[in-house]
Parts: C-alpha cells; sequence; structure tokens
C-alpha cells in the first residue's frame, strides 16, 4: 500500500509565523495592555498599595452575584460621567467583566483610556477569578469556591507561567 503525500500546508502554518523581532514585539506590546487573574490577584495579596486600583465593568446585578474583593464598581455606561468622581487619573486601573466571551472590560478600558486613564485589562475576568479558586464578595458576604483543575494547578503553587 503507498502513502500519498499532499503539498497542502495545513491551516497551522497557512499563514506563516512572523518574525521574531515582530512576534516579540506584539507579545511585548500585549502585555502593556493586559494582565491575568494570577497576576493581579498575587498583586492585591501583597502587604501595601498594588499600585493600580481594580474596577469591576458590569452591571448591579452581575456585581452582587460576586466581584473582586477592594474593587470599584462602575458599569461602562457610567464611565464618561462618574470615572473622574471615582479614580485618580495617577493610578492604573485593570477593568474586567464576566469573562473570555465579554468584551465588556474591554470597552471599559478603552472609555477610561479616551479619558486619560492608565489602563488594563485583565484577561478571564471574573468567571476565572472565580474558577481559579479566589475569594470573592457577594451581597451575603465573602465566598470562595474550589480551583477549577482545568484553569489552575492543584498540587503546585502556579502553573510556572
Amino acid at each position: 500500500m503507498s502513502v500519498t503525500t499532499t503539498s497542502a500546508v495545513h491551516p497551522v502554518l497557512g499563514v506563516a509565523p512572523a518574525a521574531p523581532a515582530e512576534a516579540a514585539a506584539y507579545f511585548r506590546a500585549s502585555l502593556v495592555f493586559h494582565s491575568d487573574v494570577d497576576d493581579v490577584a498575587a498583586a492585591l495579596a501583597t502587604d501595601g498599595d498594588p499600585g493600580f486600583v481594580v474596577l469591576d465593568s458590569r452591571s448591579t446585578e452581575s456585581w452582587e452575584q460576586g466581584h473582586i474583593p477592594g474593587a470599584i464598581h462602575l458599569p461602562t455606561a457610567l464611565i464618561p460621567e462618574q470615572a473622574e468622581q471615582l479614580l485618580d487619573k495617577s493610578v492604573p486601573v485593570v477593568t474586567y467583566c464576566w469573562g473570555p466571551g465579554c468584551n465588556g472590560a474591554t470597552r471599559a478600558a478603552l472609555a477610561l483610556a479616551e479619558l486619560g486613564f492608565q489602563v488594563k485589562e485583565m484577561l478571564g475576568g471574573f468567571e476565572y477569578w472565580a474558577r481559579e479558586g479566589y475569594e470573592y464578595e457577594t451581597g451575603q458576604g465573602r465566598e470562595r469556591r474550589d480551583a477549577d483543575p482545568l484553569t489552575t494547578p492543584l498540587d503546585a503553587e502556579n502553573c510556572g507561567c
């Protein structure tokens, strides 16, 4: 039996990867705009000022379902009229919304940047905050779920990335 090969390129390499210098510039820029749940949690867990504030851009109903302790609640639609009363432009803001399937944190970050705030978006949003086992606040007090083994290592201090 003969094996037939094809000259077709697999979709992964259908568009060639960027040159290393271009890739480095892109990924460096990504880190300028984003942080992740673990990095935000680690910074908030340190003694003293983490150097930023966390902003939950979801609705009041969503906020009451659960939010990051110490976060400021400011729904995206209210940012233009309330951000300058609630936030200090000299302190960077880290926005979050529900999760990776929601672009609310991106829209909030855009609105804040247009007002002159330094801003980053927290990848994963509240969904991954809760799924990774971090404590959160609800209308009934503080809660914590068991970490999801699909999002965080259960037998290690961190994922090593």
